[in-house]
């Protein structure tokens, strides 16, 4: 029985040093099939419009979700993907898909070393959703979920990704 109370005790130390970690940890090495673009709207807190080259394009940012338009904390996800991506340079990077049913373009963000996805699950804006083939960083979401879950941060406290 002490062996459980001390294995439990050093599982929450461990996590918690872990969800208060500043630094995102991924790989955010370019690609030579990444492209870049500018952030010209924002449709909520996971699909943004970017122009790249003559064209304009709808992204849908993989392995996350925000709050849909008529849920509670979707305002607030979509004020924070806003604070992070409006008008900025993005990197968008690919992982298997090309796009999704309704042809947005499926890519990982990234503005510099910032790795967006992971930063609105971190902050608690987004949760972390494994859609496959695209599972590249699946793993790493989830652990930036349950250190925001833990913390009760962003949406967190709303309930609404507990309902979905």
């Amino acid at each position: 029985m002490q062996f459980k109370t001390n294995w439990i005790g050093m599982s929450v130390i461990v996590l918690l040093l872990v969800a208060c970690n500043d630094t995102i940890i991924e790989d955010t090495t370019p690609s030579s099939e990444d492209e870049l673009g500018v952030v010209v709207g924002i449709i909520d807190g996971d699909t943004i419009d970017v122009a790249i080259g003559a064209g304009t394009y709808r992204v849908r940012y993989i392995g996350i979700n925000t709050p849909e338009l008529d849920e509670p904390c979707s305002a607030e996800a979509t004020a924070a993907n806003t604070m992070l991506v409006s008008g900025q340079t993005v990197r968008l990077a690919k992982d298997v898909s090309e796009t999704d049913r309704y042809e947005r373009l499926l890519r990982y963000v990234y503005i510099g070393e910032t790795f967006v996805n992971a930063e609105l699950v971190k902050q608690g804006w987004a949760e972390a959703v494994a859609y496959p083939p695209d599972l590249a960083h699946a793993a790493f979401f989830s652990d930036q979920e349950d250190a925001a879950r833990l913390q009760n941060l962003g949406c967190w406290p709303s309930g609404v990704f507990d309902a979905q």
